[in-house]
Formats: structure tokens, sequence, C-alpha cells
């Protein structure tokens, strides 16, 4: 009997093949009280794990093969990182000795509080970083009761193999380098989570978050995972079987025509030039943009300098930092988010309280205007940056004409200060505003003049319309990007961009969706920043579409108030020719 278990596509394709079990879920944590003269053993046997943690991570670190992703390695670089972090080297280690507590036990107090905190998170990316404390805490619990993971020999897996877990980290993706297995899926994850970063780097089907599959699949039964529908079937009837070997070859046989595309440029079948931009969350990310054929990064995220952190990053550090991208793009632009932080994003260096409704309080732009001087420091690495390649400077969360005016102000200021201390950087960079809250998109028209560039943000703009957050999943069904309401804004901005002369582009999930490419296009949108795994299907659409032949059907889609009918339409407008 078929079984199919859905959850969220990561891509990669289909694969069909045997599942192989991963026991990754932590078991009951013991718990138990010591005397005072046995605090300082039980503080260095914690001690003597985190070390040992640390030594398999950078072994492992040292294994990762040249041809393997950038994001492979950094994201190890980044649990490392994690080991060193007070809050999980150091304050266990304090729980043990206020409580008289096992190790074990001040670990699972501490982890449980670390994940309160990043659950408060509204943005997905920051929120899913919580797996990363998790998988790093877990190699700390094994190397504390001696156990090590329990995880095959890679040299044991078969190319059919399909690896079923709670989750995966990068050093499991490591540690699985010499194997061939088929896909991956888990329980947990979400869209923006490394394991999925990972997947769709690696190219491999994948699905996650689907929350019952390691309880449900059994050692070496049969499985298929469709990575782009996000499905996973169980113990398939022959029936099943065929249609999805027949979908498999047609993957492949469209993997291998998208290969072909990677060099081309991006241009529709009328001429007109398309610009394919990509979004990068870590400076490493860099060499995954060179490889996919970007016309440059249209979203560098900075809070990754920000979080995990005791003390507020120095200047300094964060022009090495955006400096190191700004020359490693050669000379393509490099569009960098002031950093996106607020009450649900609340580092230990900065002192504002949690609020109750953390996506309504002070974020984004609110805070950088909120903290003047930790604003200017970085507005000043930026622009000292910029000296070393064609650097732009992207406001988030801009609510009103006032807070983007506030925003040029403070960078009028530090480009004041770096004149004076005779630091170079570029006089003309450009400024752009992030268009992501309703009202930023209903009064686009007042920031016009004032802006370089518009930016999109549709994955807030999205829930802010609709009052929805996907990650919950009694109403993540209506989150809907073709929403009436949605389009029109999105439309709005676009057309306010081009008739006072400002480029827009998109930056968020429906731009790398080539499902939704042609619609874009129609909207009058030219160009489109996404992961770089998306960017050659949406080239892939570009080049076969015309903008004379969608125009009508686009135009039908963006005067109608029918979800039914602009999802029928969405269907007719992707089934033109050589869709």
């Amino acid at each position: 009997m078929n079984i199919t278990l859905h959850g969220v596509a990561i891509g990669g394709g289909i694969a069909i093949g045997r599942a192989h079990l991963i026991s990754r879920s932590m078991d009951d944590v013991a718990h138990y009280g010591l005397e005072e003269k046995d605090i300082p053993a039980e503080m260095a046997r914690f001690d003597e794990a985190v070390r040992a943690t640390r030594k398999e991570l950078e072994m492992l670190w040292g294994s990762i093969p040249e041809n393997a992703p950038a994001e492979l390695g950094a994201f190890l670089s980044l649990h490392i990182m994690l080991l060193g972090d007070v809050t999980i080297s150091r304050e266990p280690r304090e729980i043990i000795e206020k409580q008289h507590c096992n190790a074990e036990w001040a670990l699972k107090l501490q982890c449980d509080l670390l994940v309160e905190q990043f659950d408060a998170i509204e943005e997905d990316y920051l929120r899913e970083r919580k797996n990363d404390v998790l998988q790093v805490v877990e190699r700390i619990f094994k190397n504390l009761d001696g156990h090590t993971p329990q995880l095959p020999a890679p040299g044991d897996l078969l190319d059919d193999t399909i690896l079923v877990a709670h989750d995966l980290s990068p050093a499991d993706m490591v540690y699985f380098k010499d194997s061939s297995f088929a896909a991956f899926v888990t329980d947990v994850g979400g869209a923006t989570s490394h394991t999925a970063i990972l997947g769709r780097s690696l190219d491999l089907p994948s699905v996650i978050a689907l929350h019952h599959a390691r309880e449900l699949i059994r050692e070496e039964e049969q499985i298929i995972v469709d990575g782009q529908q996000g499905v996973l079937i169980i113990n398939p009837d022959e029936l099943v079987l065929s249609e999805y070997r027949r979908r498999q070859r047609a993957w492949r046989d469209a993997k291998r025509k998208l290969s072909s595309i990677r060099k081309s440029d991006a241009k529709t079948k009328d001429g007109t030039v398309i610009e394919l931009l990509a979004n990068i969350e870590l400076p490493q990310d860099v060499d995954v943009v060179k490889g996919s054929g970007a016309a440059g990064v249209g979203l560098f995220r900075s809070e990754f300098l920000f979080l995990g952190r005791d003390t507020l990053p120095t200047e300094d550090e964060q022009f090495e930092a955006y400096r190191k991208v700004a020359e490693d793009m050669k000379g393509l632009p490099v569009t960098i988010r002031t950093m996106d932080l607020g009450a649900d994003k609340n580092p230990k260096w900065l002192n504002h309280d949690v609020a109750d409704n953390p996506a309504l309080g002070l974020t984004g732009i609110r805070l950088c205007l909120a903290e003047p001087l930790m604003f200017r420091a970085q507005l000043r690495a930026l622009l000292r940056a910029s000296h070393y390649g064609k650097v732009k400077i992207l406001f988030p969360m801009l609510n009103s004409l006032g807070e983007l005016k506030q925003s040029i102000a403070q960078l009028d200021y530090a480009k004041q200060e770096l004149h004076e201390e005779g630091l170079p950087f570029d006089e003309k960079v450009e400024v752009g505003a992030m268009i992501e809250i309703p009202s930023a998109a209903l009064v686009v028209g007042s920031f016009i003049k004032y802006v370089d560039f518009l930016s999109i943000g549709t994955n807030d703009l999205i829930q802010y319309t609709l009052a929805i957050d996907r990650n919950d999943d009694s109403v993540s069904h209506l989150y809907d990007p073709v929403h009436p309401a949605v389009l029109k804004l999105i439309l709005h901005t676009i057309r306010t961009g081009i008739k006072g002369g400002v480029p827009v582009s998109v930056c968020g999930e429906m731009a790398g969706d080539p499902r939704l490419t042609r619609l874009l296009l129609g909207m009058g949108l030219r160009k489109f920043s996404m992961h770089p795994a998306s960017l050659l299907s949406v080239k892939r659409m570009v080049l076969n579409t015309h903008l004379d032949d969608i125009a009508p059907i686009a135009g039908r889609m963006l005067r109608s108030e029918d979800p039914d009918k602009i999802a029928d339409l969405l269907q007719l407008l992707n089934a033109e020719p050589d869709a």
C-alpha cells in the first residue's frame, strides 16, 4: 500500500531507491545531582567533550574535497565557530556549578533556552539556525556519553540508497562525501536551513520537514523522493513506479539541457536582456555565485556578522567581510542589505527586550535608526568596501519616506566622516530601498527621487499583506504569491520604478520560481535575484519567452481578482510554446 508524505521541496529531481535509516534523535537526557567536590571533574568532562567535538569537525573540514560546494566548508566553519560561542562552550559549565547537576542535563537546559530564543525569530533564515545549534549540541552529547553518531560507513552505501533521518548536518554531508547515495529526506528543517541549502548545492533530490518519515519508513523499504514537488512515497506500487521512472527520465533530459545554457546571455526571444543575480548569506558563497553564471549579487544579507556573538562586530571586521566579497566578484555588482535585526533577533550585545509581536516591533531599519552609532559603523564599513568593487547599499523594512530620508542622512554623515579622515570610498555608491511592507509599496512613488534602485522582498511582502505566517502549519496553505492583492502591490512598485527611471528587482523566493518567471516578466520586471541553484531554471524560462506572446495572458491575470481564475491563467501562461 502506497503511503504519501508531503514536506518542503528542496529540488534535485526524482530518486527511486531503498531507505537507509539514520538514528539521530537524542535519547532522554539523564539528570542527577552532584556533590560540591565532584563539580570540577564534571566541568572538565564537559570541556573534554567540547574539545573532542571540535577535533571531529576540524578533521571533517580538512577532508572536504576541492570540488565540493563552497557552502559545505562555510557551514562546517559555522559549526566550529558555534563551539567557541560562550552560550554553548561556557554557560553549561555555569549551570553545572550553580545547579550541581551533570553535564548532559546542563547542556540540555542551555540548548532548550537557545531553541526557545531561535523559535521566536521571525525571519526564516535566522530562525532555522536553530538546527545548526541542535546539530552541534548533539555531537557534544555523543562525546559526553562516549558514543559516536550512528551513521553507516560511506562505502557501505549503494547508488540507490536514500538517507532517511530526523536531521542531517553539514558534518554528515562531509562524512558521506565518498559515497554516492541517491537522495535524502528529513523530519525537520525549513527552506532556508543549511540542510536545504546543501541539498540544493549538491543537486540531490531532497525533501525536508516531513515530520514523521523516520517513524513510518522501514529499513530497505522502497521509496520515491520527488524533490521538485516535496513528495515522499513509501512502498509504491508498479503503476506509481512506472510513472515516476518516466518523470525521472524527463528530469534528467531537462537537466542536461539546462547545463548547456549556463554561459548563455539571459535574453528573451525578442532580444530583451534580463539581469539574473544571486542571493548570498556568507562571503564564502561567492564561489557558488561565480559558478552559476549570475550577473552579480542582488542580495547579500549582512546579519551573519552580528549573530552568535557576545559583542558588536567592529567597523574594521565588517569592512573586511564586505571588501572580500566586493573584490572576489571582480567588478560585478554586489548589493549589501544593512542589518535586518530586531526585537526577535536579539543578540546579547543588543539591550532590547523581546517584543510581544516581534514582526511588528523594532526591526530592520527601525532598529538601525534607533541605534545610530551602530548603524553608522556599518555604513562606514560598506562605504569603505565600495572602494574595492561595485558595492550597492540596500535599506530593509522601510515603512515611510521619513525613514528613508533618515537613513540617507546617516549615510551622508558617514561619508562626511570618511572624507575628514581621508578614507577612500565610491562617491557615487548606489542606494536602494527594499519594498517588503505594504505601506512602502503604496507610497513607493515618494521614494523614487531619493534612491538609485528598488528591491522587492516578496517573502515578507506576502506575509504582511495577507497576515499569514507561512511557518504556521495551520495557515501556511493560505500563503499565496499570486494573491490579487500581492500582485497589485508588486505591479504598482514595478510600474512606479519604470516611470521614474529607477531599476526594480525582486529578491524573494518568487524570483527563483520558474513557474512565476513569465508572470513577473509580463509585469515589467527585468531584474531577478535568487538562490544560485534556481538560476538556470529561471534562465531557461527567459530564453523561451517572447514578451509579446505572454503580455495578453499576464494582463488578464493582473486584472483579475478571482484566485481560481488567476491559477488557471498561470497554467495557461506557462503552457505557451517552449515552456
